[in-house]
């Protein structure tokens, strides 16, 4: 269950990066009550994985998610650029997260 939040709030990080975007700079209402709330709901739910899993461990799993997600929704609805450089990078990411997860061992 520990991790299927996480996974969750990693999503909530990536909603949150989008909806600082959209509030260009918390000037927008909507947008900006959006980001707030997605924030807080990634936050929150990153805290009650913490209950099981290690810290280190959950937090680079939740920032990678982040990272990873938001640099390849960017690309692909914002037109960022997708060099193959990149796109390795980001694979290094996900990789990394993958291999946290693989080494962490079975968890509530």
């Amino acid at each position: 269950m520990s991790w299927t939040l996480l996974a969750i709030a990693g999503l909530l990080e990536i909603a949150f990066a989008f909806g600082m975007k959209w509030s260009a700079g918390f000037s927008r209402f909507w947008p900006s009550v959006y980001a707030v709330a997605t924030g807080v709901a990634s936050i929150v739910l990153l805290t009650l994985s913490l209950r099981v899993l290690p810290v280190g461990t959950a937090y680079a799993v939740w920032t990678g998610i982040g990272a990873a997600g938001t640099a390849t929704l960017g690309m692909l609805w914002l037109g960022e650029p997708a060099s193959m450089a990149r796109v390795g990078c980001i694979a290094l990411i996900v990789g990394g997260v993958a291999g946290l997860k693989l080494v962490s061992g079975p968890a509530a």
